[in-house]
C-alpha cells in the first residue's frame, strides 16, 4: 500500500511539475514587448513628386516587366489568382533616380492604367512598391509594365523586380520576374 501512495505521490508531484512548465512557457512566449516589433516604413509616392522638369541632362532608360495577375491550372479554363508586388529599386549609393512612367499593361496589350501623373525620384538605395490585389485579374496571364526612368550615372540604371504569390489552404505558389531594358 505505501508503495501505491509513493507512486501516486510521485506521480502528482511530476504532473504539477510539468503544468508549472507549461504555464511559464506560455507566459514567457507569449510576451513581447513593443521594442520587438521594428515598424516597416513605406515610401510615400504622392511625396516622391520630383522638381525636375526638363531631363536633357540626363540618361534615359524604358524596362518592361513581366507580371501574372493569374497563370493557367489544369488547362486553359481554369486559372490560378496572384497578388502582385512590383518593387522599383534604386541601386545606387550616391545618385537618386528618378521614374517618369509606370504603365500596366493587359495580355492583349491594351493600357490598364498609368501609376504616374508626375516623375518622381528615388533616393539612394531606396524601394518603392506597387501591389497589385489578387481579386484584381484584368492584366492576364500576359500582364506586363513599362517603365521610363532617368538617371545621372547610366553605371546604376534601377532595378525593377515583381514577386507573385497565392496561397490557399495549405497550398502556396510564388516565383519571380526580373525587368528586362528595352532599347527602342
Amino acid at each position: 500500500m505505501t508503495m501505491i501512495c509513493k507512486l501516486a505521490t510521485t506521480k502528482d508531484y511530476y504532473m504539477k511539475t510539468i503544468f508549472k512548465l507549461i504555464f511559464i512557457s506560455l507566459i514567457f512566449f507569449s510576451c513581447q514587448s513593443e521594442t520587438d516589433k521594428i515598424p516597416v516604413k513605406q515610401a510615400d509616392w504622392g511625396s516622391r513628386k520630383a522638381d525636375i522638369t526638363n531631363f536633357d541632362s540626363f540618361i534615359e532608360g524604358k524596362t518592361y516587366l513581366p507580371v501574372y495577375s493569374n497563370i493557367y491550372h489544369i488547362n486553359e479554363h481554369r486559372t490560378y489568382a496572384l497578388t502582385i508586388t512590383v518593387s522599383i529599386r534604386n541601386v545606387s549609393m550616391t545618385d537618386s533616380i528618378y521614374i517618369l512612367k509606370a504603365d500596366y499593361y493587359n495580355t492583349i496589350g491594351g493600357n490598364i492604367r498609368k501609376y504616374l501623373k508626375n516623375p518622381i525620384y528615388l533616393k539612394p538605395m531606396e524601394t518603392v512598391e506597387i501591389i497589385i490585389a489578387g481579386k484584381d485579374v484584368e492584366g492576364g496571364s500576359g500582364a506586363n509594365f513599362m517603365f521610363d526612368w532617368a538617371v545621372k550615372n547610366a553605371k546604376n540604371p534601377p532595378l525593377f523586380q515583381a514577386v507573385m504569390i497565392s496561397t490557399t489552404g495549405q497550398q502556396g505558389l510564388s516565383f519571380s520576374t526580373n525587368g528586362v531594358q528595352v532599347f527602342e
